[in-house]
């Protein structure tokens, strides 16, 4: 069973940046995750943010964060993480790693939830103006 722990959260002022990380546990031999993130304020739908396949070699971005967060991951160190720059107020929220089983790359298809196997707890991200 992969378990996904994020990490990294936290205030920060707006134009400000923030790293996340997400580490993997469970993992064995040629597991290929597809891994994204995903983010939710209160009372809003689940958003999707950005994937990454599992080879590292494809990337995906919603519009809402293309230019300002760079997803990347070392496999080595089964972690994931979300560089995030310029940052906004609209930014503010609860954000989540997830994985799932697939060997392809990334595209609109990453977006949908419920292709997504394992998730993470999520961690906080405030920005503040």
């Amino acid at each position: 069973q992969v378990q996904l722990v994020e990490s990294g959260g936290g205030l920060v002022q707006a134009g400000g940046s923030l790293k996340l990380s997400c580490a993997a546990s469970g993992l064995t031999f040629r597991t290929y995750l597809l891994m994204g993130w995903f983010r939710q304020a209160p009372g809003k739908e689940r958003e999707f943010v950005t994937a990454i396949s599992a080879s590292g070699g494809s990337t995906y971005y919603s519009d809402s964060v293309k230019g300002r967060f760079t997803i990347s991951r070392d496999n080595a160190k089964n972690t994931m993480y979300l560089q995030m720059n310029s940052l906004k107020s609209e930014d503010t929220a609860v954000y989540y790693c997830a994985a799932q089983l697939y060997v392809g790359g990334v595209g609109r298809w990453s977006e949908q939830t419920s292709r997504y196997n394992y998730w993470g707890q999520g961690t906080q991200v405030t920005v503040s103006s």
